[in-house]
């Protein structure tokens, strides 16, 4: 692995770490303004918050430890299917273009870690735990 896919790896995870913890924090919490978002905007019920939040921390840790490599596909796929479905419910419901900066930016943090991740955290490397 070169050095600068090192730096676009860890730079990228970090931020999509930091990221998915505090959303996940704030639906765990079920803050005012989220519960406004997701109940009367976009209709989900509101128990929804902690099944996405208590995931996505699952996710964080499963993508910075190391080893786990299958889990860690399935982290991506997870935050790749919850960023995407957030971009889609938003568009739905007309939201501005500015709401959808938030889960674009988290998917696109997604795609560079996950893409830009070493061999040793790969799933077919035989030394990757998976």
């Amino acid at each position: 692995m070169n050095k600068r896919n090192k730096i676009v790896y860890w730079i990228s995870t970090v931020w999509l770490a930091l990221g998915m913890t505090s959303t996940a924090i704030v639906q765990l919490v079920k803050m005012e303004e989220e519960i406004q978002k997701t109940s009367l905007e976009l209709g989900y019920p509101i128990y929804f918050l902690s099944i996405i939040g208590v995931w996505k921390l699952l996710g964080v840790v499963v993508i910075l430890l190391p080893k786990f490599a299958l889990l860690k596909e399935w982290a991506y796929a997870g935050f790749f299917f919850l960023m995407s479905g957030a971009i889609i419910s938003h568009l739905c419901i007309g939201d501005n273009m500015a709401t959808l900066f938030g889960p674009s930016l988290l998917l696109v943090l997604t795609i560079l870690s996950w893409y830009s991740r070493p061999a040793s955290k790969k799933l077919l490397n035989p030394d990757s735990g998976g």
